[in-house]
């Protein structure tokens, strides 16, 4: 999806932060990974964040670097870096595409957004919506190209 606001940082980290202490831990963090379909350990990710727990500052932080590292959105990407942005992206699209039937449907993006706690039925969110912002050709689903457009515009 587009990068979240931060709104929506606050609201993961709150449900991220289990023991309300303030920090998440690269325990409560590989949680949510784990979640979304992606296997990694707690030495790789404190590795890859330099550090044993993250308040909000750093989480949000986090959230920014891999935004820019999955997205590219710096403009100046030589074209392995673009490769690399378009293999990631792929990769986020089967996170949503949950029967792989190479689009993704408003059940599907529920569902993913309800795994990362992303969901709130009083929210006011609408997939529908969500989804008709970026279904160019109108049929009520994203495919790749859509989903990317929406990833990086």
């Amino acid at each position: 999806m587009s990068p979240l606001n931060n709104d929506d940082l606050h609201r993961i980290f709150e449900k991220l932060d289990q023991n309300g202490d303030g920090f998440v831990s690269l325990d409560e963090l590989k949680c949510l990974l784990e979640r979304i379909g992606v296997q990694t350990s707690t030495d790789e990710l404190e590795q890859l964040v330099g550090k044993t727990s993250l308040d909000l500052l750093n989480f949000v932080c986090f959230y920014d670097t891999i935004i820019k590292a999955n997205i590219g959105d710096d403009q100046s990407e030589t074209d392995e870096k673009g490769s690399d942005a378009e293999s990631n992206l792929a990769e986020a699209f089967k996170v949503y595409d949950l029967n792989g039937d190479g689009v993704i449907s408003c059940e599907e993006l529920q569902s993913v957004l309800s795994q990362l706690g992303m969901w709130d039925e009083h929210g006011g969110r609408d997939c529908k919506s969500m989804i008709g912002l970026y279904d160019m050709n109108s049929d009520g689903v994203l495919d790749f190209e859509e989903f990317k457009n929406m990833m990086v515009g």
